[in-house]
């Protein structure tokens, strides 16, 4: 079984390379700052995916023109059995959902795929995800919590969204988060991701006011 463990390795590297001014919290394209949803998806005792959601929110929140919320999934208290009205926090998280215009799964990964509390909070939520951009930061032992973004690209395309061709896959089974051994390039595939990010998000938002969106 692959667990969660602690180091740093990147799916992608590359430099920013966006037009956005992070100090004025303009989008360069005049409009709002774009609300990212960041969602924690481990909820197992012992977790790192707390740690490793707050290292990327510490590098995402420099950008001016995105406006972060933190979905923790072990801060919600979710009904073990699917009931047949959606509880208060069901209903909760599914309206942060349709109120965010772009999601970052932070995801361990298990047995080659990612955690059911993820997949179960997933379900939550339908017609909140469709026409948004998701990106990932992934972690694992030697494959990085690749397998697990994976299973999640199929997911999210059934959910009618935009999933990022570039993310952040950190690798715990040398390293940890504390190394200082490939911070650069940890920090420049996050900076990369959120201009994909930014980009897809913006033109979404913008598609979206022009011309509603069949499924």
């Amino acid at each position: 079984m692959s667990d969660e463990t602690d180091g740093g390795e990147t799916e992608t590297d590359g430099s920013g390379t966006g037009k956005d001014d992070g100090e004025t919290g303009k989008t360069g394209d005049g409009g709002d700052p774009l609300r990212v949803a960041v969602i924690i998806g481990s909820t197992r005792e012992g977790r790192i995916g707390d740690a490793v959601g707050r290292w990327f929110v510490e590098r995402a929140r420099v950008r001016g023109e995105l406006d972060l919320v933190v979905l923790d999934l072990a801060e919600f208290d979710f009904p073990v059995h699917y009931p047949e009205r959606a509880t208060e926090q069901m209903t909760e998280f599914a309206g942060a959902i349709g109120e965010a215009e772009a999601f970052v799964v932070v995801t361990p990964e298990y047995n080659r795929s990612f955690p059911a509390s993820l997949k179960q909070a997933i379900d939550f939520a339908y017609d909140e995800w469709q026409t948004k951009p998701v990106g990932f930061v992934s972690y694992g032992h030697g494959s990085s919590g690749l397998y697990a973004v994976e299973q999640l690209r199929s997911v999210f395309t059934e959910l009618h969204t935009v999933t990022l061709r570039n993310g952040v896959a950190l690798d715990f089974l040398h390293t940890t988060l504390e190394d200082h051994a490939g911070a650069c390039a940890r920090d420049r595939a996050v900076r990369l991701m959120l201009d994909q990010l930014g980009w897809w998000g913006r033109a979404l938002r913008q598609a979206r006011a022009v011309r509603p969106y069949v499924s």
